[in-house]
């Protein structure tokens, strides 16, 4: 089995919500769950360390990633990490409502900085029981991970999740 290593950057807990559910689906171990702001060392030891990376990350401000990322991100970018042997998740949490014009655009920006290093995404949901404007997590009709609105949405996160944890298992098949 891949090994799989949880990066979640959050401030509300919804993230956290979402990588609970993913530690008890595959069974992962604490020790593999990094909280971005309080356990984040080095983008090599850590990150390179996990065949499967599942990044989470709360959207701020204008679409923007929790701030516990950016340094990581940049240095991906500007040391130009290879990432072309990992397999790699998104999820995170937005408002629809109040700020549906960049729901959730924090995975899409995730998205970017990984798939450009050259990792393969997966766990691509659809977007059809969403309701936003405008997300840079939407690609292809589909968004590129899975996007919670714990504010407008909470009925439906429960499902959500499931249905991301099926598609995520069956992407990995192992």
């Amino acid at each position: 089995m891949s090994k799989i290593g949880i990066f979640v950057g959050t401030a509300g807990g919804t993230s956290m919500k979402v990588a609970n559910a993913l530690i008890e689906a595959f069974e992962i171990e604490e020790d593999d769950v990094i909280n971005m702001e309080e356990d984040f060392d080095d983008v090599e030891e850590q990150l390179l360390a996990y065949d499967v990376l599942f990044l989470g990350s709360s959207t701020w401000g204008q679409g923007d990633l929790h701030f516990s990322w950016v340094d990581p991100i940049l240095e991906i970018e500007d040391e130009s990490i290879d990432f072309s042997s990992k397999r790699v998740a998104f999820f995170g949490a937005g408002d629809c409502i109040k700020h549906g014009e960049h729901f959730c655009s924090a995975i899409g920006k995730l998205h970017k900085t990984f798939t450009g290093a050259g990792a393969k995404a997966i766990g691509f949901m659809p977007k059809d029981s969403y309701n936003y404007e405008f997300s840079l997590a939407e690609m292809d009709d589909k968004l590129c991970g899975l996007a919670i609105d714990e504010h407008n949405e909470s009925e439906k996160t429960t499902q959500r999740i499931e249905q991301w944890v099926g598609i995520l298992k069956s992407e990995l098949g192992d």
